[in-house]
């Protein structure tokens, strides 16, 4: 971040004027005809997205004038740092500060690249912060959704189990958070077999990995991640076409790394609590089949409808340790069903919560931070779909009709009563680049999540 935004403005630093459509005319207006005459030629009108450089007598640049958009927003200038020429830029605005900090966040977004194996040419624009603008809350931001999209682009013989728990145990070390991982054929003998189950066929040992941080009589969050590092789709295998994204099915789980780094890094007066069942859904001789039935941790049985399916197995066993500390919340992130991505699409993750307070919180938490869920019904008289002739549950029934819906509802099964509780269904993929948004893995939810967490804290 110290690369592109400066805390102090040098003496040459151009400024950027940040005009919605509406405030160019006027500002037009009061310009040397001129400047009116060359605005007009090249058909600048200030439209959000876009930048002139108003020339001075020397035809050096005196100034840009932005066009941003009426309703302020994260995204208004997230890709200038790859646009505007090389020099160091000073925000001209009378808006508040808190957008102007906002503003900040995305022109680092805009900026980030992954450059693991491929070198990328480093943004020359750098902004100055104004006066004020607190740096290190920005860095938080973006530090953490970074390093969310930077796990979830990395492809799966980089990213097995056992570096998405070296990711965890890099923070666990950096904040002084305490980490424990149950691996392999211990996890049956510490009673997670749905976790063992799924992960067994890979030559990469499945895993729990369970991270706690905070003070004990601070408010309790939990926080789940899906952390399926490769999906095969096991012995009900993908096509190509489905499989080639499937690095990104940990998606969940590099989300609550990234809230987990932003909570730890603010302080923040919650005692976290992250737990991650890391797998490869592989194929091999010992891979789990359909209509094997498995007796889960909290002891119903499950049988297998499909393992393509797998997510919610693992996720099952996670919850079900979760529930037995009686958090006084738990949110879970997996990149769950194609049903909840056909509903909403893949920039709207899908909210299912069984309080609705939270839920209100959460989607106004989600508005405030541009980070957008959409709740969606555990629709009780769904439930009998789960329905299995020779188990209690059936993880995914055959039906073509409310995949989302099930899905959740089958969790639900496995949270403990009373507790508050939410599921996110979450695409963690940009498929095409946007403003601050490359394509690549992204961290959807995180500032929503992160936000109701501060709530919860006591932070207003």
């Amino acid at each position: 971040m110290a690369d592109i935004l400066l805390t102090r403005a040098p003496k040459n630093a151009t400024p950027l004027l940040l005009l919605t459509e509406k405030a160019f005319g006027a500002w037009a207006k009061k310009k040397p005809k001129r400047i009116g005459q060359w605005m007009a030629t090249h058909e600048f009108a200030a439209k959000p997205g876009t930048f002139w450089l108003v020339p001075d007598a020397e035809g050096k640049v005196e100034r840009v004038v932005a066009g941003i958009s009426e309703t302020p927003s994260l995204w208004d200038i997230a890709d200038f740092s790859t646009r505007l020429p090389a020099g160091s830029y000073a925000l001209e605005s009378d808006a508040h500060l808190a957008y102007q900090e906002w503003l900040a966040l995305g022109w680092v977004l805009g900026a980030h690249k992954f450059t693991r194996y491929k070198k990328a040419a480093a943004p020359k624009a750098k902004l100055v912060l104004p006066p004020g603008a607190d740096a290190k809350k920005i860095a938080r931001y973006a530090a953490s959704i970074c390093l969310a999209r930077d796990l979830i682009t990395t492809p799966a013989e980089d990213m097995g189990p056992e570096q998405l728990a070296d990711a965890a145990v890099a923070m666990a070390k950096k904040y002084g958070a305490k980490i424990s991982q149950i691996v392999g054929d211990d996890l049956l003998k510490k009673n997670f077999p749905a976790i063992h189950r799924v992960g067994r066929a890979s030559y990469r040992a499945p895993r729990l990995v369970d991270l706690t941080w905070g003070n004990p009589k601070h408010p309790k969050i939990t926080l789940v991640g899906k952390g399926v590092c490769f999906d095969t789709g096991g012995l009900d295998i993908k096509p190509s076409s489905g499989m080639y994204l499937m690095k990104k099915d940990m998606g969940g789980a590099a989300c609550v790394l990234a809230i987990a780094q932003m909570v730890m890094d603010a302080k923040l007066p919650v005692r976290l609590r992250v737990l991650i069942p890391a797998v490869e859904n592989a194929v091999a001789g010992n891979a789990y089949r359909p209509s094997d039935v498995i007796t889960m941790r909290n002891g119903l049985t499950v049988e297998v409808g499909n393992t393509d399916a797998e997510g919610r197995l693992i996720l099952a066993d996670a919850l079900a340790e979760a529930s037995a500390e009686k958090p006084e919340l738990m949110i879970d992130f997996a990149t769950l069903t194609g049903a909840a991505r056909g509903a909403l699409g893949t920039e709207l993750p899908a909210l299912f919560c069984n309080n609705d307070a939270v839920a209100d919180q959460m989607l106004a938490a989600g508005k405030d931070m541009e980070d957008p869920l959409w709740r969606m019904p555990l629709h009780k008289p769904y439930a009998k779909m789960l329905d299995s002739a020779i188990a209690d549950l059936n993880s995914a029934p055959g039906s073509p009709y409310a995949g989302a819906i099930t899905a959740a509802l089958f969790l639900q099964r496995f949270v403990g009563d009373g507790l508050a509780w939410a599921h996110i269904d979450l695409m963690a993929y940009n498929l095409a680049a946007k403003p601050g948004r490359p394509e690549g893995g992204e961290a959807q939810a995180v500032r929503a999540v992160y936000r109701l967490i501060e709530q919860r804290a006591g932070i207003r």
